[in-house]
């Protein structure tokens, strides 16, 4: 699959993301690769607030590599694919700062723009499909 490169999100690892192991629990990869998700859909112009039409993740995927552990800073990495009708592909890479050549977890998620009253998915709106074309 083509892929676009489309932000770098930087972000420390809370202590509290950790699990009894001793690492950042598994669920909370989820979490970083949504918040980079977000604020990159936030810097090309897409708030996500007060709006009737938007993203919905119909499916994500993670592959835990490395371990990651605080203190700490990652990098995540947003990558496209190339936009259908109404969904396109996110994918993601975390990195630690500190070692930015050791990936650390590789994810991503379908999202579908849909109208949230009518619970429907509509077409992509054409700013962000000139935004996604690779």
């Amino acid at each position: 699959m083509d892929k676009k490169h489309v932000h770098t999100l930087r972000m420390p690892i809370r202590w509290g993301d950790m699990d009894a192991m001793g690492h950042v629990n598994n669920t909370v990869y989820f979490r970083y690769i949504e918040q980079a998700r977000v604020a990159w859909l936030e810097a090309a112009g897409f708030l996500l607030e007060n709006v009737k039409q938007g993203p919905v993740v119909i499916n994500a995927h993670c592959t835990f590599l490395k371990q990651l552990k605080y203190p700490g800073e990652i990098e995540i990495r947003t990558f496209i694919g190339a936009p259908g009708r109404s969904s396109f592909e996110t994918m993601q890479e975390i990195r630690r700062v500190d070692q930015p050549d050791v990936l650390c977890a590789e994810g991503g998620a379908k999202v579908v723009w849909i109208d949230y009253a009518e619970e429907k998915s509509v077409p992509l709106p054409e700013e962000l499909r000139r935004l996604l074309s690779v």
